[in-house]
């Protein structure tokens, strides 16, 4: 597997400059030499009905020319394929490719998009999870192609090449993912579980118009003007890391990776290609609101470490519904895997005992009603 990340540089989403850009990352990719007669399926960041101008969704001038290489190189069949956030069902899925622009780019340019909404069962590969459900098209292709976007995570700071997978998983088993593993190290963990399963062929980061502040929908689009390209999901994370100014070891699945000796625990520039100096850090890159709290494991005296968990879990940032904003939709309801958000007399309400703090209320949100809130104690230190 080559372990560089290319970079290029592009302004904006005209389609010709896209084009031209994306066609120069698959000539440096080794993988992307290898698509004829291939069944290529293209895996987008969906997450929920969001117009391409929020950047929330990979922008449809990217999948258009990533479909136009892949086309170039005698690929037997190309599909468009993903899972959002929610209950996931034709109906569904269908206004959701229509309003990210999808749909119309797959029409033109004759590429089937998947609504079957079907899935399977697979050993898993790895160390915590035994197996997974994936949905048809990933498991019946010859090479994935991810297209992850540049964007903040409100759970793992980072939603990039390894996050974007997770949209492998049909619908509502996510949120059973939560549940089974509601701290974010063995959540981190199967995360990398699932990359070693699924083996992606090769990723295409849209990062021309990136999310900041609180993503992966809550946040701001911020233009950073950038592509990327990545055989090496892993790789293309840690160098994301140092763009957006995250330290590797706090995004949960890059700690996985590094304690498992998958990757390094700092992007070695050495390995950026390309235009290369399109890695260094981007300045101000706004981090989720959840962002920054106090590290205790690392800082408390060693006879009291059994209590950090607790201590850590008090003091954490949790999700908060505002009420003059929800629209008493469901949606974050229907995701919730603990099942502690009810709506009643038209407003969601949280139970916050029980709420694990997973933020998947927060992603699928579509009038952004779901603020954060940290402890007082926290905003003082």
């Amino acid at each position: 597997m080559d372990d560089k990340v290319y970079f290029a540089s592009v302004p904006d989403h005209r389609q010709d400059q896209v084009d031209r850009v994306v066609e120069q990352l698959f000539c440096q990719l080794p993988a992307a030499g290898a698509l004829a007669g291939k069944k290529v399926l293209l895996k987008p960041n969906l997450l929920a009905k969001h117009a391409p101008e929020k950047a929330v969704t990979t922008h449809p001038a990217v999948v258009r020319a990533v479909i136009r290489a892949v086309k170039r190189r005698g690929a037997a069949s190309v599909m468009l394929a993903d899972s959002p956030g929610g209950v996931y069902n034709p109906a569904i899925l269908k206004g959701i490719y229509k309003a990210s622009g999808l749909a119309q780019v797959c029409e033109e340019e004759g590429v089937e998009l998947y609504t079957g909404c079907a899935w399977r069962e697979v050993p898993a590969q790895g160390r915590l999870a035994r197996q997974f459900s994936l949905i048809e098209p990933v498991l019946d292709c010859d090479v994935l192609i991810n297209l992850p976007k540049l964007k903040t995570h409100m759970m793992t700071g980072l939603s990039a090449a390894t996050k974007n997978l997770f949209g492998c998983i049909p619908g509502l088993q996510k949120a059973e993912w939560h549940m089974r593993f509601p701290d974010k190290e063995r959540f981190g963990q199967m995360l990398v579980d699932l990359l070693l399963t699924v083996k992606p062929g090769f990723a295409i980061l849209d990062g021309i118009l990136a999310h900041e502040g609180d993503g992966p929908s809550g946040g701001t689009p911020r233009l950073t003007g950038i592509l990327a390209a990545a055989e090496d999901h892993l790789q293309m994370d840690l160098a994301l890391c140092q763009m957006i100014g995250i330290q590797p070891e706090a995004v949960p699945y890059l700690k996985a990776a590094i304690d498992r000796g998958l990757c390094a625990a700092r992007f070695d520039t050495a390995k950026a290609a390309g235009q290369a100096q399109l890695c260094a850090p981007i300045p101000h890159f706004r981090l989720p609101s959840s962002w920054g709290s106090v590290d205790f494991a690392d800082k408390s005296p060693r006879a009291l470490r059994w209590a950090v968990p607790a201590v850590e879990r008090m003091l954490a940032p949790r999700p908060v519904i505002a009420a003059k904003r929800c629209i008493g939709c469901g949606k974050c309801a229907e995701i919730c895997p603990q099942q502690t958000i009810a709506v009643k007399n038209k407003k969601a309400r949280i139970q916050r005992a029980r709420c694990i703090r997973c933020f998947c209320c927060h992603e699928v949100c579509p009038v952004q009603a779901i603020d954060t809130r940290r402890s007082l104690l926290l905003k003082k230190l």
